[in-house]
Protein backbone atom coordinates (compact mmCIF):
# COMPACT_ATOMS: atom_id res chain seq x y z
CA UNK A 1 0.00 0.00 0.00
CA UNK A 2 1.63 3.33 -1.04
CA UNK A 3 2.56 5.78 1.72
CA UNK A 4 0.08 8.65 1.94
CA UNK A 5 1.75 12.00 1.35
CA UNK A 6 1.14 14.61 4.07
CA UNK A 7 -1.97 16.69 3.44
CA UNK A 8 -1.51 20.38 4.19
CA UNK A 9 -4.36 22.86 4.61
CA UNK A 10 -3.33 26.38 3.55
CA UNK A 11 -5.55 29.26 4.68
CA UNK A 12 -5.11 32.82 3.37
CA UNK A 13 -7.47 35.40 1.89
CA UNK A 14 -4.73 36.63 -0.47
CA UNK A 15 -5.04 34.56 -3.69
CA UNK A 16 -1.45 35.38 -4.67
CA UNK A 17 0.03 34.00 -1.47
CA UNK A 18 -2.35 31.04 -1.58
CA UNK A 19 -1.19 30.16 -5.09
CA UNK A 20 2.51 30.65 -4.28
CA UNK A 21 2.44 28.54 -1.13
CA UNK A 22 0.34 25.81 -2.78
CA UNK A 23 2.67 25.57 -5.79
CA UNK A 24 5.81 25.27 -3.67
CA UNK A 25 4.28 22.70 -1.35
CA UNK A 26 3.10 20.59 -4.28
CA UNK A 27 6.57 20.79 -5.85
CA UNK A 28 7.89 19.29 -2.59
CA UNK A 29 5.44 16.40 -2.94
CA UNK A 30 2.80 17.45 -0.42
CA UNK A 31 -0.94 17.24 -1.03
CA UNK A 32 -2.64 20.62 -0.56
CA UNK A 33 -6.17 21.84 0.14
CA UNK A 34 -6.92 25.54 0.48
CA UNK A 35 -9.37 27.90 2.15
CA UNK A 36 -9.77 31.67 1.93
CA UNK A 37 -11.65 32.24 5.18
CA UNK A 38 -11.72 30.90 8.72
CA UNK A 39 -15.12 29.22 8.58
CA UNK A 40 -14.16 27.14 5.53
CA UNK A 41 -10.81 26.33 7.13
CA UNK A 42 -12.42 24.90 10.26
CA UNK A 43 -14.78 22.77 8.16
CA UNK A 44 -11.93 21.46 6.00
CA UNK A 45 -9.79 20.71 9.04
CA UNK A 46 -12.61 18.63 10.51
CA UNK A 47 -13.56 16.84 7.29
CA UNK A 48 -10.19 16.38 5.53
CA UNK A 49 -8.04 15.69 8.62
CA UNK A 50 -4.90 17.45 7.33
CA UNK A 51 -1.44 16.61 8.64
CA UNK A 52 -0.59 20.31 9.00
CA UNK A 53 -2.34 23.68 8.77
CA UNK A 54 -0.69 26.87 7.48
CA UNK A 55 -2.87 29.71 8.71
CA UNK A 56 -2.78 33.45 7.99
CA UNK A 57 -3.68 35.71 10.92
CA UNK A 58 -5.16 38.71 9.12
CA UNK A 59 -8.38 37.53 7.46
CA UNK A 60 -11.82 39.15 7.28
CA UNK A 61 -14.56 37.69 9.45
CA UNK A 62 -13.04 34.92 11.54
CA UNK A 63 -9.36 35.82 11.88
CA UNK A 64 -6.48 33.39 12.26
CA UNK A 65 -6.55 33.43 16.06
CA UNK A 66 -10.24 32.48 16.17
CA UNK A 67 -9.74 29.90 13.42
CA UNK A 68 -6.91 28.25 15.33
CA UNK A 69 -9.01 28.15 18.50
CA UNK A 70 -11.87 26.62 16.50
CA UNK A 71 -9.60 23.89 15.13
CA UNK A 72 -8.23 23.22 18.61
CA UNK A 73 -11.72 22.35 19.83
CA UNK A 74 -11.51 19.04 17.96
CA UNK A 75 -7.94 18.55 16.74
CA UNK A 76 -4.31 18.77 17.85
CA UNK A 77 -3.08 19.04 14.24
CA UNK A 78 0.12 21.14 14.03
CA UNK A 79 -0.53 24.76 12.98
CA UNK A 80 1.92 27.27 11.49
CA UNK A 81 0.77 30.89 11.75
CA UNK A 82 1.65 33.49 9.12
CA UNK A 83 2.15 36.87 10.82
CA UNK A 84 3.11 40.39 9.74
CA UNK A 85 6.71 41.52 10.21
CA UNK A 86 7.49 43.04 13.59
CA UNK A 87 4.18 42.06 15.21
CA UNK A 88 5.60 40.33 18.29
CA UNK A 89 2.21 40.49 20.00
CA UNK A 90 0.70 38.54 17.07
CA UNK A 91 3.31 35.81 17.51
CA UNK A 92 2.57 35.49 21.21
CA UNK A 93 -1.20 35.57 20.69
CA UNK A 94 -1.00 33.03 17.87
CA UNK A 95 1.07 30.61 19.92
CA UNK A 96 -1.27 31.14 22.83
CA UNK A 97 -4.24 30.28 20.61
CA UNK A 98 -2.68 26.88 19.95
CA UNK A 99 -0.26 27.36 17.03
CA UNK A 100 2.94 25.29 17.04
CA UNK A 101 5.09 27.63 14.98
CA UNK A 102 5.04 30.86 13.01
CA UNK A 103 6.54 32.42 9.89
CA UNK A 104 6.88 36.19 9.54
CA UNK A 105 5.74 37.91 6.33
CA UNK A 106 7.34 38.61 3.94
CA UNK A 107 8.93 35.16 3.92
CA UNK A 108 11.01 33.17 1.47
CA UNK A 109 9.67 29.87 0.19
CA UNK A 110 12.82 28.21 1.54
CA UNK A 111 12.06 29.48 5.04
CA UNK A 112 8.44 28.33 4.89
CA UNK A 113 9.37 24.87 3.58
CA UNK A 114 12.03 24.52 6.29
CA UNK A 115 9.41 25.31 8.95
CA UNK A 116 6.98 22.83 7.39
CA UNK A 117 9.62 20.09 7.48
CA UNK A 118 10.51 20.94 11.09
CA UNK A 119 6.90 20.87 12.28
CA UNK A 120 6.15 17.60 10.47
CA UNK A 121 9.32 16.10 11.96
CA UNK A 122 8.20 17.06 15.47
CA UNK A 123 4.74 15.62 14.84
CA UNK A 124 6.22 12.15 14.30
CA UNK A 125 6.86 10.07 17.39
CA UNK A 126 10.13 8.11 17.09
CA UNK A 127 10.27 4.41 17.83
CA UNK A 128 11.34 4.03 21.45
CA UNK A 129 12.63 1.20 23.58
CA UNK A 130 9.91 -0.11 25.92
CA UNK A 131 10.00 1.67 29.25
CA UNK A 132 7.68 1.87 32.23
CA UNK A 133 5.25 4.77 32.53
CA UNK A 134 6.39 7.88 34.38
CA UNK A 135 4.26 8.76 37.40
CA UNK A 136 4.32 11.96 39.44
CA UNK A 137 1.36 12.49 41.75
CA UNK A 138 -1.77 12.21 39.63
CA UNK A 139 0.15 12.71 36.36
CA UNK A 140 1.05 9.66 34.28
CA UNK A 141 3.01 9.52 31.02
CA UNK A 142 2.59 6.30 29.04
CA UNK A 143 5.55 6.47 26.66
CA UNK A 144 4.44 3.43 24.68
CA UNK A 145 1.07 4.98 23.85
CA UNK A 146 2.30 8.58 23.75
CA UNK A 147 -0.48 9.30 26.20
CA UNK A 148 -0.69 11.62 29.21
CA UNK A 149 -3.35 11.35 31.90
CA UNK A 150 -4.20 13.39 34.98
CA UNK A 151 -6.07 11.46 37.65
CA UNK A 152 -7.01 8.89 35.01
CA UNK A 153 -8.34 11.44 32.50
CA UNK A 154 -6.47 11.76 29.20
CA UNK A 155 -4.91 15.15 28.49
CA UNK A 156 -4.83 16.13 24.82
CA UNK A 157 -1.38 17.54 24.07
CA UNK A 158 0.08 18.66 20.77
CA UNK A 159 3.18 16.70 19.68
CA UNK A 160 5.34 19.67 20.69
CA UNK A 161 3.79 19.89 24.17
CA UNK A 162 4.21 16.14 24.60
CA UNK A 163 7.89 16.33 23.66
CA UNK A 164 8.50 19.15 26.16
CA UNK A 165 6.81 17.21 28.96
CA UNK A 166 8.69 14.00 28.19
CA UNK A 167 12.07 15.74 28.03
CA UNK A 168 11.51 17.44 31.38
CA UNK A 169 10.06 14.32 33.06
CA UNK A 170 12.91 12.09 31.88
CA UNK A 171 15.31 14.57 33.46
CA UNK A 172 13.29 15.10 36.66
CA UNK A 173 15.28 17.02 39.24
CA UNK A 174 17.64 18.51 36.65
CA UNK A 175 17.36 21.97 35.13
CA UNK A 176 17.01 21.91 31.36
CA UNK A 177 18.10 25.20 29.82
CA UNK A 178 15.97 27.13 27.36
CA UNK A 179 18.40 26.44 24.52
CA UNK A 180 18.50 22.72 25.37
CA UNK A 181 14.71 22.56 25.18
CA UNK A 182 14.59 24.54 21.94
CA UNK A 183 17.28 22.36 20.35
CA UNK A 184 15.84 19.03 21.49
CA UNK A 185 12.18 19.80 20.81
CA UNK A 186 12.20 22.29 17.92
CA UNK A 187 15.68 22.03 16.38
CA UNK A 188 19.01 23.86 16.44
CA UNK A 189 17.68 26.66 14.23
CA UNK A 190 15.21 27.71 16.96
CA UNK A 191 17.87 28.52 19.60
CA UNK A 192 17.14 31.89 21.17
CA UNK A 193 13.43 31.90 20.25
CA UNK A 194 12.19 32.28 23.82
CA UNK A 195 8.69 33.37 22.70
CA UNK A 196 7.84 30.00 21.21
CA UNK A 197 9.23 28.14 24.24
CA UNK A 198 7.61 30.25 26.95
CA UNK A 199 4.17 30.17 25.35
CA UNK A 200 4.38 26.41 24.70
CA UNK A 201 5.34 25.74 28.34
CA UNK A 202 2.51 28.02 29.53
CA UNK A 203 0.01 26.08 27.38
CA UNK A 204 1.37 22.77 28.66
CA UNK A 205 1.08 23.92 32.27
CA UNK A 206 -2.51 24.98 31.75
CA UNK A 207 -3.42 21.57 30.31
CA UNK A 208 -1.86 19.62 33.18
CA UNK A 209 -3.27 22.02 35.81
CA UNK A 210 0.17 23.19 36.92
CA UNK A 211 -0.05 26.62 38.57
CA UNK A 212 3.21 28.56 37.87
CA UNK A 213 2.85 30.38 41.21
CA UNK A 214 2.73 27.05 43.06
CA UNK A 215 3.94 24.39 40.62
CA UNK A 216 3.27 20.71 41.20
CA UNK A 217 5.37 19.60 38.25
CA UNK A 218 7.31 22.21 36.27
CA UNK A 219 9.45 24.78 38.08
CA UNK A 220 10.69 27.86 36.20
CA UNK A 221 14.34 28.80 36.63
CA UNK A 222 14.18 32.48 35.54
CA UNK A 223 16.58 33.26 32.74
CA UNK A 224 17.87 29.66 32.73
CA UNK A 225 15.20 27.09 31.94
CA UNK A 226 12.83 24.62 33.60
CA UNK A 227 12.96 21.73 36.07
CA UNK A 228 10.46 18.90 36.50
CA UNK A 229 10.05 18.19 40.20
CA UNK A 230 11.26 14.75 41.25
CA UNK A 231 8.30 12.45 42.00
Amino acid sequence: MPHRKPLILVVDDDPGILKLVTLNLELEGYQVVTARDGKSAIQLAENQLPTLVILDIMMPGIDGFQTCQGIREFSEVPVIMLTAKGRTEDVIQGLGAGADDYVVKPFSTEELLARVRAVLRRAKFPEEMPQPPFVSGDLLIDFGRHQVTIDGEEVMLTPTEYRILCLLARNAGRTITQDQLLTEVWGQEYCGDTHILQVAVARLRKKIADDPSSPKYIVTRPGIGYTFKKP
